[in-house]
This record gives structure tokens, sequence and C-alpha cells, in this order.
């Protein structure tokens, strides 16, 4: 049973670039060469590699380039395996199935500065929003690229590196800068994001702690540990489209409870940062543990991979 249509566009492997610091550029097309579904600055998708694995990247090209996706994955041998089966198995002409694009930054005309901090290959969604925001002019922005040594993508950033726009920091001369000197003072008019390693994201959340949850934007590499609740309970999931009803065990996440009952939901991350398993919810009272929705979407989603119920009963929008 499908719980709702999980959508993947084909797309094929029109090239692969070497971009430096063991990264390669990979371009996606539409087999005829057709225009692909819009995304946002920013946004990403899921892939669906050819050896059953599905992972989540960052687009780095501007919205207006509509008819490629284009990735950088920088190549992990200690990571899940998706980086090197993209390093060493994918070639052009390589079918690769994808998901809609989802996540990245709308539109606010309120904003009218953004401040990125990117640490290494974090600077990817960063690249799509800089474009976007070059070609729109919409917005003043600067982006701080923080790296040990190597730039990644450098022949891609030299340009906004030449105008001011990007900033580099190698913390193997200077140590890396303080994050709320570079973020600076909040306000409705500012927005910042980061993406890099956890440690940096981490410390990117104390000194934004304050602001508006509107006007910080955190994209991260890997989950969190899942986290451990040893008073949860039992409870019943009801589906409203079909009025299937799901026992959740103690301790058992929403989504094995699901794929245990036969429905099908898109995942990639299981661990709350992607987006990809985002559900709607109609009535009960869930436990939000992800780190990527929104106070407002909160009010009317969930990620079922690793949100739970504070009462016995949750109704979804299945």
């Amino acid at each position: 049973m499908s719980a709702r249509a999980i959508t993947t566009v084909k797309t094929i492997v029109a090239s692969v670039e070497e971009a430096g610091a063991g990264t390669k550029l990979f371009t996606l097309v539409d087999p005829d060469h057709w225009e692909l579904p819009p995304f946002r600055p920013g946004a990403h998708i899921d892939l669906h590699l050819p050896n059953g694995l599905v992972r989540t990247y960052s687009l780095c090209n501007a919205p207006a380039d509509n008819r490629r996706y284009v990735i950088a994955v920088k190549r992990e041998a200690e990571g899940r395996g998706g980086s090197r089966a993209l390093h060493d198995d994918v070639r052009v002409s390589n079918v690769i199935g994808v998901s809609l694009p989802r996540g990245g930054l709308g539109q606010d005309a309120n904003i009218t500065r953004h401040v990125f901090v990117a640490g290494g290959i974090g600077v990817t969604p960063f690249l799509s929003m800089a474009r976007h925001l070059e070609a729109t002019g919409q917005a003043d922005f600067t982006l701080h690229l923080i790296v040990r040594e190597e730039i990644p993508l450098a022949v891609h950033l030299a340009s906004l590196i030449d105008q001011g726009r990007v900033v580099v920091h190698r913390t193997s001369i200077a140590g890396r800068p303080d994050l709320a000197q570079l973020v600076g003072e909040g306000g409705s008019q500012t927005l910042v994001a980061c993406c890099g390693p956890e440690s940096m994201t981490h410390d990117f959340e104390q000194v934004t702690a304050a602001w508006p949850a509107a006007n910080v934007h955190i994209e991260r590499f890997v989950a969190p540990p899942p986290v451990i609740d040893p008073d949860a309970k039992p409870f019943t999931l009801s589906l409203a489209r079909t009025g299937t009803e799901i026992q959740v065990r103690a301790g058992q996440t929403m989504l094995a409870a699901l794929q245990e009952g036969g429905i099908e939901v898109a995942t990639s991350c299981c661990g709350g940062i992607c987006g990809a398993c985002k559900v709607g919810w109609l009535e009960g009272k869930p436990v939000h543990r992800d780190r990527i929705l929104s106070p407002y979407e909160r009010e009317r989603y969930l990620m079922v991979c690793v949100a739970g119920s504070d009462g016995e009963r949750l109704v979804l929008d299945l």
C-alpha cells in the first residue's frame, strides 16, 4: 500500500566534472532536455542511486538555470556509501531518479540582508542562493566560507570572491572565526544561514538562539543521534484518508510502524534533517524532534522518521 505518491523524476548524467578537494560536480538533465521541476535557491533533491541507496544533496545552480540540476559531492571514504558510489560508479549517460526538489530559501520582501556561513563543502546550497541573489539584485549578501586550506568549488566561487561577496577564512592560518562577529546583530530584515560540520552548526545555533526562528536557516551534513525517550508509550496512528489504524510500539518510530503496516513513505536521512518523510497531521499532539521544520510548519506537518506522540492517538493526513 502506498500512503502517498512518491514522485521521482528520470534524469541522465550529462557531465561529471572534477571540482577540487576530492569533489565532483554532477550535472543531471531531462533525457529529452525539457525543463526540470522548479526549485528554490539552495533546495535539495534525493538521488536514487543505481545501488539502491537514496541520498540527499543540495543543488548548486540557480533556479533560473532550470534545464539541469547540479550537485557537488565530496567523496567521504568513511561515509554511508552514497558519495563513494557517485564518485566510483556513476558515469556520463547513466540514468538516475531524483525526487522533486524541496527546501531552500523562499521569497521574503522584508529581508534586505543575507549572511551565509559555510564550512567546507557546506558551501553548496549557498552557491545557489548567492547566484540567485546576484542575478535578481533582491538583497545584499555575504558568504563566509570557513575552510582549513583548500577552497571547494574554487573555480565557481572565484568571481564572488573577487567581488568581496565571498570571504574566505582559513583555519590553518587564523583558527575558526567568531561566528557571532560574522552574523552581526539580528533584525527582522536580516536572514542568516549555516551549513557545515555538526560542531559549527551547533555553535551557530547558540549564537542565533535569540533570533526569530524565521530568520535563521540551518542545513546539516548528517542527522544527529536519535533521541531515546525512556518514558515513551505506545500510541495509535490513524490514517485519515483510508481509515487504517497503525499501532506504534513504545520506542518504535512512526516510520517503522508505517512500514510494518505496508505503508510506503519516502525516506532518505531517517534523522529529521532532509524533509523526505514530511507528512501532514490533523489531530493529536505530535512531539517534534526534527531539525528542519519551522514553528509554522509544525502546526501542520511532522517528520515520521523522528516525531512522536504526546497522546494515545495521532491522526495523519495519509
